[in-house]
């Protein structure tokens, strides 16, 4: 049963037009239907066929005002990165004891950095860190030396996607809170990303569908020529 604000949004929705991009980040704030912050979400249909290696599009972007919410960082490593890695503010820096947590259930982080010395170690958790986007991977600049500047990164509000099976990539880009033009910028950057990643295999259309939403509210529909600079 929809709720009196989820009526009232979906009434200010427009189901037959395609807004820009501009428009909908104001929009997305008429329509919050939850008491709390909620998460700004993007929906961005890709035509490629994500079961081909060189079309399962993945990487990583600075959103520039950040996501709105504080990343939990793990960092596995070696001893001798330890110290660096506490110091840029991760939130658990370790390698064992980690693992075994890991493989016990525990995935209370957002985001986890390993160096590559310790990656054959981590090959085994795969099963339960890949289906939740959570491992390591070279591509999004997890996998790497230099832990400070790869926390740094998350902290100051990077963040990693990848297409899922349906080709479609799900990210979150900030909160209701933030205001319109921050919501634009934040979304304006990942697509580029998004752009940039083009495979030269992929044919036809690569932008099929764009779509913005916060938390238990209608989506929008983006033209997504507005957002092709």
């Amino acid at each position: 049963m929809a709720t009196k604000k989820r009526k009232v949004a979906d009434v200010k929705v427009d189901k037959n037009k395609s807004y820009s991009l501009k428009e909908a980040s104001t929009l997305v704030k008429d329509i919050n239907c939850t008491k709390f912050d909620s998460s700004v979400d993007l929906h961005i249909r890709l035509g490629v066929d994500p079961k081909k290696a060189d079309q399962a599009i993945r990487g990583s972007v600075t959103l520039p005002h950040g996501t709105g919410k504080t990343k939990k960082v793990l960092v596995l490593c070696t001893p001798d990165k330890e110290a660096a890695a506490k110091e840029a503010g991760a939130d658990h820096v370790g390698l064992d004891e980690f693992i075994q947590k890991i493989e016990g259930g525990w995935t209370d982080i957002d985001v986890i950095i390993a160096t590559p010395a310790v990656m054959p170690k981590i090959g085994k958790l795969g099963k339960i860190l890949g289906p939740r986007n959570l491992m390591p991977n070279p591509k999004t600049g997890t996998v790497t030396n230099d832990v400070a500047a790869a926390v740094n990164e998350v902290k100051g509000g990077k963040i990693t996607f990848k297409v899922d099976k349906a080709g479609i990539v799900h990210a979150s880009i900030g909160r209701v809170s933030f205001a319109p033009e921050k919501i634009e910028q934040n979304s304006q950057e990942l697509i580029n990303a998004i752009i940039k990643l083009k495979p030269t295999t992929a044919k036809g259309t690569y932008l099929k569908g764009l779509s913005m939403a916060s938390t238990m509210s209608p989506g929008i529909a983006i033209d997504t020529k507005s957002v092709q600079n």
